[in-house]
């Protein structure tokens, strides 16, 4: 889902197993359906056993065997044409899972791909996990699984082998809705109510590990609504049911046997299970393979749209209580975009939605992930002291190419001049643009270099970032950008919009003496 929700990156590398997947369809009903709301598991003392559960489940999971064209495959992260994802590239999703332990400076180690193997002949087979949802042979699994397969074989835990199609692939949730040919019923499974689970309740997974096949495993849940800042992923079950390599799309069940998630990724130091798993809640995942099942297509929303939570330091620049930020500051705003038409604007600060209360990103973009486009968004906000009410219309999610816009700009190479605070500002030239890999609307003043014991180092700027705006007030030349910030201190703490590698975030720049000079 394209809601423009982006965070600033940090390049050190760790250990990730991704494990991803997102997967399903609404629950349907069959007479061989397992009867999840009356055997639940039974207790075993003070532990429950799962023995009567996965009796009822495990004949509804799958593995998927899935060869990989030697035409189309790729390492990981590499990217076919000029979308990768949507060519069925799952790297971005990787990408914010890896940034998200880096940014909290987790152990180096490689990233490693979930499920990949090479036969003796030389073919390249991905092996994942996946689950019948719908007895006429609707599975569900990964994108990743099945990207660019030439080959897709369904094997169910009585050794029978279906080959597969898919009817359709959404690699920005990573999830593909495919299709087999039976002639009977098969055992499906039921979505249950991932806005009912609470830390601490017991969980089981079932996924195909290593290609092992089935394989159970059983945990709590460790946390709810896990942030991992990218988006619409950013709602993640934490589980500590271990989970490891091929258990992508493999479910993750309540004690009565309904889906409440999907195995997604796990972090790991090693590259085994340590207890941190993720999974997708079922209350976004089964909207998604509905969407791919009506259409083929999944058809995300789009604001255009980027949010960050508001921090304390941040609070105090807008003249919100530190104590209690309310709301979510606006740093992006596209131009022609859904927001940018109702009237919203980079600084505002978004209080409720649809009538409740935001806090983080994740609060507005879990409406736009499960939205039909054309459904209205109505926003509540702050801007310079005074309550808007606008209304937004959720719009298809556009091409990389009509998100471009037409910014001239002359050629030339910065050269170092003046410095404010330790700052000195370069102008965004065309070449410029191009080494930073900036859109064209992205406008401002790149920053040149700084003194190494400025404020500006001390909270995290760099040499290229882009500095969008000062105070709130856009700024375009670098002669503009000094006077602006010079004049900014004299009122305090400096508001300032920053773009890093095509992502916006607002930063605190602390004042340190009166004339703002260090």
């Amino acid at each position: 889902m394209a809601l423009g929700i982006t965070m600033n990156r940090t390049l050190r590398r760790t250990a990730i197993v991704f494990v991803a997947c997102f997967a399903l369809s609404a629950p349907v009903q069959a007479e061989n359906a397992p009867d999840a709301s009356s055997a639940p598991a039974k207790p075993m003392g003070s532990m429950p056993s799962w023995s009567p559960l996965v009796k009822r489940v495990l004949p509804a999971v799958v593995n998927i065997s899935a060869e990989i064209s030697p035409e189309t495959a790729t390492t990981d992260g590499e990217r076919q044409g000029e979308d990768g994802v949507e060519q069925g590239n799952p790297a971005d999703f990787y990408d914010f899972l890896r940034r998200y332990f880096e940014q909290r400076g987790a152990p180096s180690g490689t990233p490693l791909s979930p499920g990949v193997k090479t036969t003796m002949g030389g073919k390249m087979i991905s092996v994942g996990s996946a689950f019948v949802i719908d007895p006429t042979g609707y599975i569900v699994t990964n994108s990743h699984v099945v990207a660019r397969a030439a080959k897709i074989t369904v094997i169910f835990p009585d050794n029978s082998q279906h080959l597969a199609t898919i009817v359709g692939s959404d690699p920005k949730t990573d999830i593909a809705l495919l299709k087999i040919s039976v002639n009977r019923n098969l055992p499906f499974l039921q979505w249950g109510d991932s806005d009912k689970v609470e830390v601490g309740d017991w969980v089981m997974t079932v996924g195909n590990p290593f290609g092992l096949g089935g394989t159970v495993t059983a945990g709590v849940v460790s946390a709810l609504g896990r942030n991992l800042q990218q988006g619409p992923f950013d709602d993640f079950l934490q589980i500590d049911a271990p989970i490891n390599r091929g258990s992508s799309g493999g479910p993750t069940f309540d004690t009565n046997g309904r889906v409440v998630g999907i195995n997604a990724a796990i972090y790991s130091p090693t590259g085994g299970s340590i207890g941190i798993g993720f999974a997708i809640p079922s209350s976004i995942a089964k909207v998604i393979v509905q969407k791919l099942r009506d259409s083929g297509r999944a058809d995300h929303g789009y604001l255009g749209i980027g949010l960050q939570s508001i921090s304390p330091e941040i609070a105090r620049t807008l003249r919100i209580d530190p104590e209690r930020p309310m709301g979510l500051l606006v740093n992006t705003v596209s131009p022609d975009s859904p927001a940018a038409k109702a009237g919203i604007q980079t600084g505002d600060v978004i209080k409720k939605a649809n009538g409740h209360t935001v806090m983080v990103p994740y609060d507005i973009s879990k409406f736009v992930i499960t939205a039909k486009i054309g459904d209205k968004l109505l926003v509540t906000l702050d801007r310079d002291g005074k309550t808007r009410n606008l209304e937004v219309i959720v719009a298809q999610t556009p091409t990389p190419k009509q998100l471009d816009t037409v910014v001239g700009r002359q050629n030339g190479d910065p050269a170092e001049g003046p410095t404010v605070m330790g700052i000195w500002f370069a102008d965004l030239t065309a070449d410029l643009r191009r080494e930073l890999h900036l859109a064209t609307s992205v406008e401002g003043v790149v920053i040149g270099g700084m003194d190494v014991h400025s404020a500006a180092a001390a909270i995290g700027l760099l040499p290229g970032d882009v500095v969008i705006s000062i105070d709130k007030q856009p700024t375009a030349q670098p002669a503009a950008a000094m006077q602006k910030l010079r004049a900014a201190t004299g009122e305090g703490d400096v508001l300032i919009l920053v773009n890093r590698h095509g992502a916006n975030q607002f930063m605190v720049l602390p004042v340190q003496s009166k004339d703002g000079r260090d």
